[in-house]
Parts: C-alpha cells; sequence; structure tokens
C-alpha cells in the first residue's frame, strides 16, 4: 500500500487529545506539535480518519515540506511535488494561505506562487494549457513557519465539528469537537452517570453518547475527499460499513440534561435524535438552581452561559453558588466547569480545581475546571 503522510489539525490545548484518538485508532510514529498531529498512513486512512477523529479540527493529506526564503524557492519545489496524482485534469483548486514568523510574509502572494506552480506542474503532467475545472473540489494550503513551507490538501471539506446533527444552536455554540473533547478529559465512561444541567442545545451530551454508543462522529456527513478520482468509491463505503457495524448497540447509559431555556430543550432533542442518540439522554426543562441529586457518584460536565454585562455577571454568581451549594458534600462528583470566567473558582468551594486547561471556543479564551470526585466503590454502576 503506497504510504502517504496526514496532518490531524487542532484547536490549542487539544493536541493530547487528539493524539489519544489517533492511538486507540492503531496509529504509530506521531509527531505532535502545537495545533497538529502528523502521522504515517495509507489511502484508507482517509475515509477512517474523517469519519473517526472527534476533537480534531481537518486532516490534511501532506505533499511536501521544504524550506522557502524567496518566491523563487517556493515556486520551483512547489512545482516539483506530484500534484497530479491527486488533482485530475479537471479538478478544481484554490489555495490557502498563512505565514508566521518567515521571511515570506505576503501571504497573497504565496497563494499566488502556489497556484501558478500547481497550474504549471498540472500542464506538464496533462499537455494542456487551459483546464475546465469542472470536477472534484481541492483545497491547497501553504503554511509557512519560520520560513518552512508545508504543503497540504485538505481531505475533510467542512470542518470536522460539521457533524450534521445540528439544527439549532443558541447564541454562544460550544463546537461539536471541543465538547467531545471535554467528555474524554473528564472521568466519563459508558457506564457513569452524566449530568449537564445547563445543556443548552445538548451538544456535550449528544457527544458524549456518541462516545458511548461508539459511534463515528463523522457517519452522517460527507468528505471532501469522498469525490477524490484518486481514492476509490469501495475504499469509503468499506470504511462506512466498518463503521455502522462498530457501533455498540447494547449499550445502556445513563445521561441526562436540563436547561432554563424550553426552546433550546427541545431544540437539545431533535439534534440528539438527528446524531441516532435520542433514545439515550433524558431532557427537561428545570433552572440549575433546581437542580437535585439523589446518588453517590456521578460526572457533571457544563459550559454555563458566559455573561459580559454586570447583570450577567450577577447571574452566573448565583449559577456558581447554586453549584457549590448541591455538590458541596457530593464528595463522589466529578465536576467539570467550561467558562470564560476566571472567578469560578472563588465561588465553587467545594475544594480548589484539580486541574484548569486553557481552552478557546472558537475566539473565546476558556478554562476548563476540573474537580476529581472520590471513585465509585467497585461494583456500584454510578
Amino acid at each position: 500500500m503506497t504510504q502517504i503522510t496526514l496532518i490531524a489539525t487542532t484547536t490549542f490545548g487539544l493536541e493530547a487529545v487528539v493524539k489519544r484518538e489517533l492511538l486507540a485508532l492503531g496509529y504509530k510514529n506521531l509527531q505532535a506539535s502545537e495545533g497538529k498531529i502528523e502521522f504515517s498512513a495509507t489511502l484508507e486512512d482517509i475515509p477512517t480518519a474523517n469519519l473517526w477523529l472527534r476533537s480534531a479540527d481537518r486532516v490534511l493529506l501532506k505533499l511536501g515540506e521544504f524550506n522557502a526564503v524567496t518566491f523563487e524557492e517556493l515556486f520551483e519545489q512547489t512545482r516539483a511535488l506530484p500534484w497530479e496524482a491527486w488533482i485530475p485534469v479537471d479538478g478544481k483548486f484554490n489555495v490557502n494561505g498563512k505565514s508566521i514568523r518567515s521571511t515570506l510574509e505576503s501571504v497573497s502572494a504565496c497563494q499566488a506562487i502556489v497556484k501558478k506552480a500547481v497550474v504549471e506542474r498540472l500542464k506538464a503532467a496533462y499537455h494542456k494549457e487551459w483546464f475546465e475545472e469542472t470536477g472534484a473540489e481541492f483545497t491547497i494550503q501553504v503554511a509557512l513557519l519560520k520560513d518552512t513551507a508545508t504543503l497540504t490538501i485538505d481531505t475533510s471539506g467542512k470542518g470536522l465539528t460539521r457533524r450534521g446533527y445540528r439544527t439549532h444552536s443558541g447564541s454562544a455554540p460550544l463546537k461539536e469537537t471541543l465538547a467531545s473533547a471535554l467528555v474524554q478529559l473528564s472521568f466519563w465512561n459508558k457506564d457513569r452517570i452524566l449530568v449537564d444541567p445547563m445543556c443548552g442545545s445538548g451538544t456535550i451530551l449528544i457527544e458524549a453518547a456518541m462516545i458511548g454508543r461508539n459511534m463515528a462522529p463523522g457517519l452522517k456527513r460527507e468528505f471532501a475527499a469522498e469525490k477524490w478520482p484518486a481514492i476509490p468509491d469501495k475504499v469509503w463505503r468499506v470504511a462506512r460499513l466498518k463503521a455502522f457495524e462498530a457501533v455498540d448497540k447494547q449499550a445502556e447509559l445513563q445521561i441526562s440534561g436540563s436547561d432554563i431555556d424550553a426552546e433550546m430543550v427541545e431544540a437539545a432533542r431533535v439534534n440528539a435524535r438527528k446524531a441516532g442518540v435520542g433514545q439515550d439522554i433524558l431532557f427537561e426543562q428545570k433552572d440549575v438552581k433546581d437542580l437535585w441529586i439523589d446518588k453517590q457518584y456521578g460526572i457533571l460536565i457544563t459550559n454555563p452561559p458566559y455573561g459580559y454585562k454586570l447583570g450577567e455577571f450577577r447571574e452566573m454568581n448565583d449559577i456558581y453558588i447554586s453549584l457549590n451549594k448541591t455538590f458541596k458534600k457530593k464528595t463522589g462528583w466529578s465536576i467539570y466547569v467550561l467558562t470564560a470566567d476566571k472567578k469560578f473558582p472563588d465561588y465553587f468551594k467545594r475544594s480548589r480545581p484539580d486541574k484548569v486547561r486553557k481552552l478557546f471556543n472558537g475566539p473565546i479564551e476558556v478554562q476548563f475546571y476540573q474537580y476529581f470526585g472520590d471513585r465509585p466503590k467497585y461494583g456500584i454502576r454510578e
């Protein structure tokens, strides 16, 4: 099988999570750096990685990497790459770019140079001077970091956070990829109770249910590389069939969520049904202040609303105080809160956070406060 190199891109702070996902999928020789994990693969791994990665942003096919401090070097070394092995004679392609601490600072100029180089390469390969560009689409990226140029083609198309199940997300949506990472960073597994008392459109709970049932997050969407002639349709069919067969239909999940907004609760139900886990999550309309916990052990993961105005901060403080009151003596519960409010630990006084991880939900910097609870005694399914 032909060896290729793939790059799973990530948002800041999730590199370790994505690396663990890749290891669980059986990949080895991983090279992790800020915002990406590079790994050796085969053609068949393009569908597998896209279907199964939960917290990565995209899967890129690496065409080449080289040093470039002049436009001539960028042009010649880009033209030397085997673009015709992936882009057919009718392929439609565009070039995106970024430059960080590099001599070639003009991103637009670098994009134009790469575009010209690829066209020249395809002209020579296909013996044509003009291309209709009516076929499959290819997004090329030129990324310059400290004068090292990395040339890739995006195999995903829409970002992997676009699962295809969310119809309504509220005013401050939590990215599906981040929600999945929060679950994976917690102590939750399919045999434990999971609660989100401010569930919004249900993203955290839906992602957890998909993990609990071993459902590939990309099953309900398409990817750019599905239309590439270089990847036979059979490869995608086999990968999807394996993903369908891997779903755990016997799992009995204990997942529940609530929200003060009745419309959001209904949206969460709709989203869960579209994701195929509607039967696994109990949603109800309820104020977090009315949350009642009668179990000794469990997991709470939540993303409270972000407040920026004085009145909103006061409302958030009331929410924090309610959480503290409910869980102050529930030492068997692990509490995970994602918020942009750095004052949260001042209100949740059961203990200081065991861990705090800085993350980003889109452009918003957030903190993931982690409070570890006592482990359930052996034999207790909570």
